[in-house]
């Protein structure tokens, strides 16, 4: 009996996380945090938790891929066998726009991955990167709304106009995203509308960015973590995974229509009093 409550704990936890996971990815509230946070009150914040973070973390991006196949899959038909020069063109360029995106954050996440992991990975890092990002959007509500912002915000309505200086902007604005609590989606949503892209092409282009940093992220760290998978946790795996698919293919879905008529602003609130809460109680 006390081996089946065990095992319906961890599943619960599992449960729990994956919904996490699923619900604060694509969203500008920063998912690596919320898991920090959620690990640490349900206790499960050891070795096998992190594992399991990462795995919940490629569910989540493959509801990005499933959400967008089409577009992935003809990007790809385009820019190898199209024959019209356009098409080819756009395709190749959106390619080469996500590359540039990516490098930054790559890069830097390759060289100080380990410092970060140590360092950086704890509920009061969370809370500050909360708050600190909070007001980061707030400002850049502000700036879109009442400055040259709002002006240059519709000058790039489409993925296939952007070009490769605001990608690689873009990819930089990505890399604060490192440090836990920060979000990456907030990261290069914000970054994309500071440098020139209008909200829902900012939202869509940071939903293709997922793809490539997050793919590469979770092999890099399932490579360093293999020891730790073992066959007992298929259940507990399999209940994470689905849960973070199923909620983060709902998010983003609910995420493309918000942005048609609403700011970030609700999410800068969000994130100032959630990081407040959780400063207060382990600071305490």
């Amino acid at each position: 009996m006390d081996f089946i409550l065990l095992d319906l704990s961890i599943l619960f936890k599992a449960l729990i996380l994956g919904v996490v996971e699923g619900i604060t990815e694509f969203l500008p509230i920063s998912s690596t945090g919320h898991l920090i946070i959620a690990g640490d009150l349900l206790d499960f914040n050891d070795a096998k938790g992190k594992v399991f973070e990462i795995v919940i973390q490629l569910a989540a991006i493959l509801a990005v891929c499933w959400e967008y196949r089409k577009k992935l899959v003809r990007t790809a038909i385009d820019a190898l066998y199209q024959q019209a020069a356009q098409q080819q063109s756009n395709a190749r360029q959106f390619i080469v726009n996500l590359l540039l995106a990516f490098m930054p954050a790559a890069l830097l996440g390759l060289a100080f991955h380990d410092l970060i992991k140590t360092y950086l990975f704890s509920p009061l890092t969370v809370a500050i990167a909360l708050i600190v990002g909070g007001f980061a959007i707030l400002w850049v509500e502000h700036k879109t709304a009442t400055s040259d912002l709002e002006a240059t915000a519709s000058t790039t309505n489409s993925l296939d106009n952007i070009s490769r200086k605001q990608a690689l902007q873009i990819g930089c604005a990505q890399s604060l995203a490192l440090i836990p609590g920060v979000s990456r989606s907030g990261a290069t949503i914000l970054g994309g509308m500071v440098f020139g892209l209008n909200r829902q092409v900012a939202t869509e282009f940071s939903f293709f960015l997922a793809i490539p940093i997050m793919f590469a992220a979770t092999a890099y760290d399932l490579l360093k973590n293999w020891r730790l998978l073992a066959i007992d946790d298929i259940a507990m795996f399999a209940v994470g995974f689905i849960t973070a698919f199923a909620s983060a293919l709902v998010v983003i879905k609910m995420l493309l229509r918000f942005v048609a008529s609403h700011d970030f602003k609700v999410f800068a609130w969000y994130r100032i009093i959630f990081g407040a809460i959780v400063l207060g109680y382990f600071w305490s």
